[in-house]
């Protein structure tokens, strides 16, 4: 066993060398989406929607993180990143890192997705491949749904560089006045309320080897290139390409300063809309360079920020795709099922009535544990806040909504609590990334209702995911909690893993109406009898349970950590399991996305394994489990190992004290780290290595072990 104490005076863990830059590590976690949409394993149109999810990653990651680093710059920041980078740095290592990336992604799909696409009887042309047929068809499209939407704009002395929005698909055009034999320039934007790929009628369908086709269609860009004489009449068009700004999309909101918090967002919102400062030109390859710097330098950028494409831009807009009726290049539709001991409740709840058949009589016989999205959202979360707006000994309602979907049934159910004369108090984020203007229509909707809405505390986002109904139960109040660890959001509970605990615990009960008297008035709140909560308790019990594991090993003992999250970044915590595993303390991360922590470095972290486990569901769940000698401890929360969710948000994480959810939650875990599919090795150096099954062994995917499991617990036989 190392010699910890030498160790540690030897050994500076400040040291940048000990660490990855987190911006590095995410655009390594985004290689590893592409990489799904690189393996011929994984279903053609889920290859395509791997594609546009790398796509729309890299637009948010340059709206808010890139956006940032160049405002520090512009700030003459000098602080320096944990592995020791300034802000001028680690742009620098953006551009190296993601340019042969981008390379990949576009040169994959031009030469092998879209012939793939085409044996399958999907024809994406280019317009210049079009019969005439064809081209009469798309001509007229033009002049009846395309030309009156566009809105050409002219560039000259009178006429000063239009504005770029974000995001927005443009042409560059130049021109030449046949007259004044003088070259223009103009801008054309592509209008976003059109699809961004035209179809074909199937009279004018492409034929492959006998086979008639699925879907034709051609590029709306090409569309337009192609008939740009109809904007300009009576002048030669010369030349025209595509180009694409990103801007900066990030919120400044000084709440100390801000008498009505939901009219301080919506201003900032309206400065979104007419955007920030460009931070990232994408533009076709081909464009000559006098027009590129012309354009570069009007939009205030430099040579390091541009993305030459060759190909079509923005490739998120292939998510249309997955929409084809082409169940074959598909994953096989999932459909969650219930929980076992809801089971036996659907099954009987004709036969008996009363209340031995209510929702929260199942809850009162034990703790209720959903795995999203194996169990279903809409018959257990959603379920039992409906029941709670309905059930007349229902007093009151409690939650948190962090994002949902704009025509969610979990609102419904709020309002209809509320025209029940029930006491209903909701915490609505508002500064949600993104998801602000959604949020600020349907706060204002329960408002109307009568349910009381609250914005959170000055200076935290409220990102915790809690639920509290109390109820009057003879000559008891009860209270019967929700913690989990995702949106309450059904649409994104389908595709994102999630978890849940349903609980009448008094203890847990009490802890959440502490919290909320915390989230809605001026409670101060130290200490939690059960919750570990952020700001006040998480990070230090976290750090306390990490050390006792260290002490337990150098008193001879064993120690194990087993640890899933998005994102482990925090220093102090980072710092604590370096410590831990030179103890000797075996520990194992689960992490989707960045990682600072750099593992199996001698005398640092040789005992620290980690994973990533990218596939058709996106890893959301958190989990904590520590040895404690054998008395082992596990939670779930809805906290990552970052430092704005340990020091800069509200956030609850909950023991687990049924014995039968325990062994769930382990059971998954070692489900995990099992994977030999969809399972990346991170390495010392901060690459991915994907594992690989060995000869003769299974292939361990883990969400097709978990449908299956899920399947055989609903005692339904998997096909």
């Amino acid at each position: 066993m190392t010699n910890t104490k030498s160790v540690d005076k030897a050994i500076n863990l400040d040291d940048p060398k000990y660490y990855f830059n987190r911006e590095l590590s995410w655009l390594e976690f985004n290689r590893r989406v592409l990489a799904e949409a690189l393996d011929k394993r994984t279903p053609l149109l889920e290859r395509l929607k791997f594609m546009a999810i790398f796509s729309s990653n890299l637009d948010e990651f340059f709206m808010v993180r890139v956006a940032a680093l160049k405002k520090q710059m512009a700030a003459e920041v000098t602080k320096l990143s944990m592995d020791g980078r300034n802000p001028q740095q680690q742009l620098e290592a953006i551009t190296e890192t993601l340019t042969p990336m981008i390379e990949q992604q576009h040169q994959h799909f031009e030469k092998v997705l879209k012939k793939e696409l085409t044996k399958s009887g999907v024809y994406l042309l280019n317009y210049v491949d079009l019969n005439q047929e064809q081209r009469t068809y798309i001509n007229q499209f033009f002049e009846d749904y395309i030309f009156p939407v566009l809105t050409p704009l002219a560039v000259d002395p009178s006429h000063p560089f239009p504005y770029i929005s974000n995001l927005s698909l443009n042409l560059a055009v130049v021109l030449k006045d046949p007259f004044l034999e003088q070259e223009l320039f103009a801008r054309v934007k592509i209008p976003q309320v059109l699809p961004r790929f035209v179809t074909f009628p199937a009279e004018l369908s492409q034929k492959h080897r006998g086979k008639d086709e699925i879907w034709t269609g051609v590029p709306i860009e090409q569309i337009v290139t192609h008939n740009l004489e109809y904007l300009f009449s009576g002048m030669n068009i010369l030349e025209s390409y595509a180009f694409r700004v990103t801007r900066n999309a990030d919120l400044s909101v000084e709440e100390d300063e801000a008498d009505d918090l939901l009219l301080a967002i919506e201003k900032e919102l309206q400065k979104r809309r007419i955007g920030g400062s460009s931070v990232r030109l994408e533009i076709e390859a081909s464009i000559p360079a006098e027009l590129r710097s012309t354009i570069i330098q009007e939009l205030a950028l430099e040579e390091s920020d541009v993305y030459d494409v060759d190909g079509l831009l923005s490739l998120g807009d292939l998510m249309s795709f997955l929409g084809l009726p082409l169940p074959e290049l598909k994953d096989e539709p999932w459909k969650s099922v219930l929980p076992p001991r809801l089971s036996w409740l659907k099954e009987n709840e004709e036969e008996e009535s009363g209340e031995g058949q209510n929702f929260f009589n199942v809850i009162r016989h034990g703790d209720l544990f959903i795995h999203h999205p194996y169990h279903s959202f809409s018959n257990t979360v959603l379920r039992f806040i409906t029941e709670a707006a309905y059930d007349p000994d229902v007093l009151a309602i409690k939650m948190t909504l962090y994002r949902t979907s704009g025509d969610s049934p979990i609102l419904k159910a709020l309002i209809a609590a509320a025209q029940n004369n029930k006491q209903v108090v909701v915490l609505v984020e508002l500064k949600a990334r993104f998801d602000e203007e959604n949020n600020i229509l349907w706060a204002r909707k329960l408002e109307k209702s009568g349910v009381h809405v609250v914005y959170g505390v000055t200076g935290l986002k409220t990102h915790t995911k809690i639920t509290l109904v109390v109820r009057q139960e003879k000559e008891k109040i009860r209270r019967y909690v929700h913690i989990g660890t995702g949106n309450y959001n059904p649409k994104t509970a389908k595709i994102y893993t999630d978890l849940g605990l349903l609980s009448c615990r008094e203890e847990l009960g009490a802890d959440l109406t502490d919290l909320f008297n915390f989230l809605t008035g001026y409670s101060r709140q130290k200490s939690y009898r059960k919750l570990l909560v952020a700001p006040v308790s998480l990070r230090g019990r976290m750090i306390e349970m990490i050390d006792r594991e260290a002490e337990n090993c150098r008193q001879g003992k064993t120690g194990r950590i087993v640890a899933k999250m998005n994102s482990l970044v925090d220093q102090q915590i980072i710092q604590a399991l370096y410590k831990a595993s030179q103890a000797g303390v075996e520990i194992d991360l689960i992490i989707r996305g960045i990682c600072c922590l750099c593992p199996g470095k001698s005398e640092i972290s040789d005992n620290i394994r980690v994973i990533s486990i990218i596939g058709r569901f996106l890893e959301h769940s958190r989990i904590f489990y520590f040895h404690n000698n054998g008395k082992e401890e596990i939670y779930i929360g809805s906290a990552d190992w970052m430092t704005r969710n340990l020091s800069r948000r509200v956030e609850a994480v909950t023991p687990i004290e049924s014995p039968e959810i325990f062994k769930d939650l382990q059971e998954i875990l070692g489900v995990m780290l099992a994977d030999n599919r969809k399972a990346w090795e991170l390495q010392p150096d901060g690459s991915f290595v994907q594992r690989k099954p060995k000869k003769d062994e299974e292939t361990r995917s883990t969400h097709d072990t978990f449908m299956e499991m899920a399947l055989q617990s609903a005692g339904i036989s998997p096909n």
